[in-house]
């Protein structure tokens, strides 16, 4: 039983980061904003691209607001993925398909993010970041794997 708590927890926090980093796109101008007020310790590089992206915001949202409508089809497509998780929650052994599903998403960041980074002018250091975020949720995703597959051989499946 000690071994199915550990997976829930991993899946639950999994299930947490997936809704908080895609809530935040709710709010990006806000965030942006707050940011740069607190830029004392970002690279110049990094403060530049930070600026920039607040200015397109600012600019986009007074002018055309329905484009941020795109933002909060984002935060909504993290939740309702997160959701996803509640069958591995259930039933981790019989849902693994779900951890094996993530799994591979998480390895389509990277054609994702060097394809269209570059067209959409996305400098490197940024598509190297959002990379990171496939890379970190790798990692309790495999672990919460190999903890699958010890719980499976504990019940004799």
């Amino acid at each position: 039983m000690r071994l199915l708590t550990k997976i829930r927890r991993l899946i639950l926090f999994f299930m947490f980061a997936l809704i908080i980093s895609g809530v935040t796109a709710f709010s990006v101008e806000t965030e942006l904003h707050w940011l740069l007020q607190h830029s004392s310790s970002i690279p110049l590089p990094l403060l530049n691209w930070l600026q920039a992206c607040y200015d397109a915001i600012t600019a986009t949202n007074l002018k055309f607001p329905m484009l941020a409508y795109g933002y909060d089809w984002l935060a909504f497509a993290h939740i309702v993925i997160a959701t996803a998780f509640i069958g591995p929650l259930k039933d981790p052994v019989k849902n693994i398909w779900i951890i094996n599903w993530a799994i591979i998403a998480c390895f389509g960041v990277f054609p994702l993010a060097f394809i269209a980074g570059p067209i959409r002018h996305i400098p490197m250091f940024h598509i190297l970041i959002d990379c990171s975020f496939g890379v970190l949720a790798l990692i309790p995703l495999l672990i919460c794997k190999k903890w699958i597959r010890q719980l499976k051989k504990q019940r004799g499946y």
